[in-house]
């Protein structure tokens, strides 16, 4: 290459090497030189020592292309990652850190670890997940087969009285709105009495179906052995059948 020596370089060290050209050609002030590449004085004279001597290879950094004193070996990886794809493949990055530190004596960051199982393809990142594809519900069929019921607390009549609950009852079928009753709050009683005022109106649904709120599901079935709460037990005794759905988005249905 005609005697010359190919020198990698970033962009902050090139203005780093225009700057001290100018300095030791007279075109700019020591202090200048510190104040545009943000060193001390004392930096700038060192810098144009080691130009002198060395040309501006002296400028770039002596670690460029060199492995890090805090890498850890190919060998270390290799035995991890092994292990990994062969116990605990459907581990997550955390969990897996765990168990090659308790199991295996392989003490590593739990970030070394996520990064290794993801360039392993052992690991995909959730925002590089493709989305869950949920099949729509299909409506019922007839009026009153199926109703929604649900509540909203909001400040419904803004200002003019305290804020409140809106229990809604909506035909799965038509998706007419069948229902409409306020309370103070969402509880047991509240719903027993927008029920009734349904059943005297509307007559029996044959179910109704909400979300996973106390009054519905018990939250406390392991500890008490009752999954069925007061409201699925009065809907029972009327032949009503209850269903709860796993999400928001699920008591949605194809149009």
């Amino acid at each position: 290459m005609n005697g010359r020596e190919l020198i990698t370089a970033s962009m902050r060290e090139l203005e780093r090497v225009k700057v001290i050209e100018a300095v030791i050609e007279g075109r700019l002030r020591c202090f200048q030189a510190a104040e545009r590449l943000q060193l001390s004085e004392r930096q700038i004279s060192r810098l144009c020592r080691r130009y002198e001597a060395c040309g501006p290879a002296g400028l770039v950094s002596a670690r460029r292309g060199r492995p890090s004193n805090r890498e850890l070996s190919i060998d270390l990886r290799a035995r991890a990652m092994a292990l990994v794809r062969e116990r605990y493949t459907d581990f997550g990055p955390t969990l897996a850190c765990e168990k090659l530190a308790e199991c295996h004596g392989i003490a590593l960051a739990k970030e070394t670890v996520r990064r290794w199982m993801r360039d392993a393809g052992l690991w995909i990142p959730r925002a590089q997940r493709p989305p869950k594809v949920y099949q729509p519900r299909a409506r019922r069929a007839c009026l009153g087969e199926l109703v929604q019921i649900d509540g909203s607390d909001h400040r419904w009549f803004e200002e003019r009285a305290p804020a409140c609950t809106l229990l809604v009852y909506v035909d799965d079928a038509t998706s007419r709105i069948m229902h409409l009753h306020f309370t103070q709050t969402e509880s047991t009683f509240s719903y027993f009495e927008a029920t009734r005022a349904y059943l005297e109106r509307h007559g029996k649904p044959v179910a109704l179906y909400s979300d996973k709120a106390s009054v519905f599901r018990s939250v406390r079935a392991p500890e008490t052995g009752r999954s069925v709460t007061h409201f699925g037990r009065a809907m029972y005794e009327l032949n009503i059948d209850t269903f709860c759905a796993n999400s928001s988005s699920a008591k949605g249905c194809a149009a």
